[in-house]
């Protein structure tokens, strides 16, 4: 990889970085586990960056939380908030944007591509909630079903539409994401 596609890549990262932080802002709190955008901006960036620098995004992204920048839901940080009751579903976006990349680098064909990302981001999202759930049951001394109650069962209607959301954003930004991208000039317009 050439330095220049390295730099554009890391501008990327740190894209997706304060993009998954904005989307925490947009919060609604609905119990100890607000609604929130950071999952579609997780699945993008799996999407669009790939394993590796979608890692590297959500990676950037906890590191500023950690150090007590006000990235996560509702606009807190701090790394108590890793180990607070929603830390499991904060930690879950490492291995689960590596696994929506990895799955979407792997799809070939444009026809394979939208099954492949639709697959990756539900199983991103499944890898979310086999984090998140049993962490937050074990951080409140939730029952299990009460957990899933709480901290799953709400979000699947929202994750669906964030799934659908992601699709057509993803088909639409990857060929600039990947450098395929040709702008039209306004001259070619004039001409026809």
């Amino acid at each position: 990889m050439n330095s220049s596609r390295q730099l554009q890549l890391t501008v990327y990262a740190s894209l997706f970085a304060a993009l998954i932080a904005a989307g925490s802002y947009l919060a609604i709190p609905i119990g100890p586990v607000p609604i929130v955008l950071q999952n579609l901006f997780i699945l993008l960036a799996g999407l669009l960056l790939g394993s590796r620098w979608g890692l590297a995004s959500v990676g950037i992204y906890l590191l500023a939380g950690a150090m007590g920048l006000p990235v996560f839901a509702g606009g807190t940080g701090g790394i108590g908030r890793l180990f607070g009751p929603t830390g499991g579903y904060l930690l879950s976006y490492l291995p689960a944007v590596f696994i929506v990349g990895w799955i979407s680098e792997r799809a070939g064909t444009a026809a394979r591509r939208i099954l492949f990302d639709i697959g990756a981001m539900i199983l991103g999202s499944f890898i979310v909630y086999a984090i998140g759930v049993p962490w937050l049951s074990a951080m409140t001394g939730m029952a299990w079903k009460k957990a899933v109650m709480v901290g799953m069962v709400p979000f699947l209607p929202g994750d669906a539409l964030k799934i659908a959301a992601a699709v057509p954003i993803a088909r639409t930004l990857r060929p600039v994401i990947s450098g395929k991208f040709t702008p039209v000039c306004a001259d070619e317009y004039s001409r026809s």
